[in-house]
């Protein structure tokens, strides 16, 4: 039974945000126009059965606004031709112009009430917001990957998330984290920017992996802790990350690239194993406070 004072946290920030959300004004559309005009951009058309499933709106409502978007000459509807009785709606290339100057109108505004924030306040946001979504069933169906390189801020995140996810995941001690944090603080003392980088995977702006470019000798560039939070995996992040790995280690001049790891990853194994790499050792090992086999995989570029 969910408790009264919980009820009243979440209703207190539904007020909260929808006053917020209230400022996303547009001059002559309602939220909802703008919502529908949005979604009809999405495809080339869609069936306004499904258009209204989709959205949640009321049949008679969402009606009366196609018929003024019809009037507008800013969406024209046919017959499917799979059924008949069903009809098509798609916008006209003014609605598609209408819907791009709304998008801008919106950009700007939601940049603006992000204006006041620090970058990590505006990380912050982003991120609690994501969580909402997701743990609310509302995980986006189209989210977006972006791959950065490192910086001040991303180190500390990167040795965290090794110890956290290893511990909880294989059981790993903490000298598991304490490599971790050897081979970061190493790359950030000594690197050769110019052989040497390191990656981050966001996800709608949330650090969801990392990977490091480091050489090993003047001809062999190391992949050095490879990581994938829980929340993406599926999503092709770990092959993106080792991909600019390869691209970069190439583009500095190395004439293979090679990684350790240990067969119990074995999400990490079947990536490196569709990328081409080739087992050439293995060994068992007492690491980290467990019974290992240790792998060593070379990849040619």
């Amino acid at each position: 039974m969910v408790n009264d004072s919980l009820v009243s946290s979440v209703r207190a920030f539904s007020r909260f945000y929808t006053n917020s959300v209230g400022a996303l004004r547009y001059d002559a559309f309602s939220l909802t126009e703008a919502r529908v005009l949005f979604e009809l951009a999405q495809c080339e058309s869609a069936e306004v059965a499904d258009l209204r499933k989709e959205l949640d709106v009321d049949a008679g409502y969402l009606s009366r606004l196609l018929n003024r978007f019809d009037a507008d000459g800013l969406t024209v509807r046919a017959k499917s031709t799979v059924d008949a009785r069903r009809q098509v709606i798609s916008l006209t290339d003014k609605g598609r112009a209408t819907q791009r100057e709304l998008d801008d109108v919106a950009s700007e505004q939601v940049a603006g009430l992000l204006d006041g924030l620090s970058e990590q306040e505006r990380g912050e946001v982003v991120s609690a917001m994501n969580t909402i979504r997701r743990l609310l069933g509302g995980e986006a169906k189209d989210r977006a990957l972006v791959l950065r390189p490192t910086r001040v801020g991303d180190y500390g995140w990167v040795v965290q998330r090794h110890g956290e996810l290893y511990a909880r995941e294989y059981g790993w001690d903490a000298t598991f984290e304490s490599l971790v944090a050897r081979i970061v603080a190493d790359f950030v003392d000594e690197q050769d920017p110019a052989r040497e980088a390191g990656w981050i995977a966001e996800v709608d702006g949330e650090r969801v992996g990392c990977v490091f470019c480091m050489k090993q000798d003047d001809e062999t560039a190391k992949l050095r802790i490879l990581l994938v939070e829980p929340s993406a995996r599926g999503m092709g992040v770990g092959a993106r990350l080792v991909e600019e790995c390869e691209r970069f280690a190439r583009a500095a001049g190395y004439k293979r690239i090679t990684l350790w790891t240990n067969d119990i990853l074995s999400a990490a194994r079947r990536i490196y194993q569709r990328a081409g790499y080739e087992l050439v050792d293995e060994q068992a090992h007492r690491s980290f406070g467990a019974e290992l086999n240790g792998q060593t995989w070379v990849k040619d570029l």
